[in-house]
């Protein structure tokens, strides 16, 4: 898996993944396909690099298999790993 340079105003990882670790402004976390609240008109993150950052979004690394060629295709590889994701959880029973 190589890191790749992220798509021009995509977002698609502050959109598609559920976070259950706080983000300022939103303290409970974020639902799967909800935008962050900290990003802005351009889809760039606000608190990008600052105090506060949620450490899963500091460590994502944007890669060809999670962003494909585009941002649709990211969203709906984003959106398809998260579903898998929740559907596996709930199987496990949390």
């Amino acid at each position: 898996m190589e890191n790749m340079i992220c798509h021009s105003g995509c977002a698609a990882c502050c959109i598609a993944p559920s976070l259950s670790s706080a983000i300022p402004g939103m303290p409970d976390g974020k639902p799967a396909g909800v935008p962050c609240i900290q990003l802005d008109g351009d889809k760039r993150c606000k608190v990008y690099g600052k105090p506060g950052r949620p450490a899963v979004c500091a460590t994502y690394r944007a890669r060809r298999e999670f962003c494909g060629s585009n941002e649709k295709e990211a969203l709906r590889i984003l959106e398809g790993l998260e579903m898998m994701t929740s559907i596996a959880t709930r199987k496990k029973g949390g």
